[in-house]
């Protein structure tokens, strides 16, 4: 693969521009989820929203997809978390008909991030952002609440929400059997902490606002931590490569097939 010079400072004032153009995959996906605020001792609070299968069953464990929007989401409405729709694919008939699940949208608020800043991408992980605190008590809390399958626990993003899945991955191995982090990218000697995931990264090959770089370098990381790891690289994709990821015609059935391995809970 080639690799392209990459000035990490840059990278991190791109991450606040909006991520671009929306698509509706779909009619009327987005009212099918609820809107909710979870509020957490502090009470600070995350706008979210959640789909439950219609046909909810308590005594059945039911996957979980947490999704995290790209910088152009941010805010307080509990609405543009969704702008970019093709991640609602997972709750389409088609999908729910083979495989219902319990998907989750937190809004991250204007002017913060997923995951902590590293302006050279070498840097340890460090404290997690508020949101990010945030959104790993509402897992716990949705735990409580709903029939979760433990074996069975996605993380997927967009550009800010790319590099917040990897992060999650870092806190939370043992939490999620599988990610998919789109436009994103995350410190490489971190790999192995975060190598019993199955991960499916993809990116745009002329992405000016996140360098697939970024994506490339974390593949070999991957690979050398021994972890399951499938790379998507769209040639002439800019800074939208979602929208033909979310379109993979074997991503779900590659998502739902994975589960925890066996050490972890």
């Amino acid at each position: 693969m080639k690799r392209k010079h990459v000035l990490g400072t840059a990278i991190l004032a791109l991450l606040a521009i909006p991520t671009a153009i929306a698509v509706e995959p779909g009619p009327d996906l987005k009212s099918r989820l609820q809107k909710r605020t979870f509020k957490d001792a502090q009470g600070d609070s995350l706008p979210y929203r959640i789909h439950v299968p219609t046909q909810y069953d308590k005594s059945r464990k039911y996957p979980l997809i947490l999704f995290l929007h790209g910088a152009g989401g941010r805010g307080d409405d509990n609405q543009a978390q969704l702008n970019n729709a093709q991640v609602l694919r997972f709750i389409s008939d088609e999908v729910a008909a083979q495989q219902p699940c319990i998907f989750v949208a937190p809004q991250c608020p204007k002017g913060a991030l997923w995951s902590p800043r590293r302006p050279d991408l070498t840097a340890s992980e460090g404290e997690p952002t508020k949101p990010e605190m945030l959104v790993l008590e509402l897992l716990d809390a949705l735990e409580k609440e709903f029939s979760v399958d433990p074996a069975r626990r996605y993380v997927t993003g967009l550009s800010m929400g790319g590099f917040g899945s990897f992060d999650l991955c870092l806190r939370r191995p043992d939490y999620f059997a599988a990610a998919v982090p789109v436009c994103g990218g995350a410190v490489p000697a971190n790999a192995k902490k975060m190598a019993s995931v199955a991960f499916w990264i993809m990116h745009g090959a002329d992405d000016k606002v996140i360098p697939p770089d970024l994506s490339r370098k974390m593949v070999e990381a991957l690979q050398e931590a021994k972890a399951e790891v499938k790379y998507t690289e769209y040639p002439g994709v800019g800074h939208d490569s979602w929208v033909k990821a979310y379109q993979e015609p074997e991503l779900v059935d590659w998502l739902f097939a994975h589960r925890s391995r066996p050490e972890n809970p």
